[in-house]
């Protein structure tokens, strides 16, 4: 299973989180008021630069700017995850990762689904939403919302994603990751 240890606010957690195996590193930038994980972009590049050319960067932003998009984009990031409808040109060079709830249309534009209902909240996914998406899809599918070390099994086994998408279920604090949970994380990702 493809794990994503989203909401990195410091290169040694993007470490371990790449030394324990994840897939990809989420980080958020031009968030304000939305996340408690925003960094600047002097420190998302820093986290970037932190890992290898193995593991999948993904800058996660909410912004509703043309500006601050493009700002994102200068980060040199693999994938952008957005929940605002922007467009982007076909030589962005980025994959696009949409944020989809309950009664959000299915975006047409993208390289790939994040179910959150939540919209990185951390609330519960709601199974029967997340398992019919699954079922729909024609592109990847990551679940997120709710996870944890404890019920990540579970929830791969009966919904079927393409990947999990972890934030608060692996912190000490918002943004401060705990190294014994995500390491639990990732066992129980990787034993499914």
């Amino acid at each position: 299973m493809r794990v994503k240890i989203c909401g990195i606010t410091r290169p040694e957690d993007a470490q371990f989180a790449e030394e324990q195996g994840a897939n990809a590193i989420g980080v958020v930038v031009f968030s304000g008021g939305v996340s408690q994980r925003v960094v600047g972009e002097g420190k998302a590049r820093e986290i970037f630069d932190s890992v290898g050319p193995f593991i999948t960067k993904v800058a996660v932003t909410h912004t509703k700017s043309d500006d601050e998009l493009l700002r994102v984009i200068a980060l040199q990031p693999d994938a952008i995850q957005i929940s605002h409808p922007f467009r982007f040109d076909e030589d962005s060079g980025v994959a696009v990762i949409r944020v989809i709830g309950r009664g959000d249309p299915f975006p047409e534009d993208c390289d790939a689904v994040i179910v959150d209902d939540s919209h990185g909240k951390g609330r519960d996914f709601d199974p029967s939403y997340a398992r019919d998406i699954v079922q729909h899809s024609k592109i990847p599918v990551i679940l997120a919302g709710g996870l944890t070390p404890e019920n990540v099994g579970e929830a791969i086994r009966s919904i079927h994603p393409y990947a999990v998408d972890v934030a608060s279920g692996v912190e000490k604090s918002p943004g401060i990751k705990d190294r014994e949970k995500v390491r639990a994380f990732i066992a129980a990702c990787r034993n499914e």
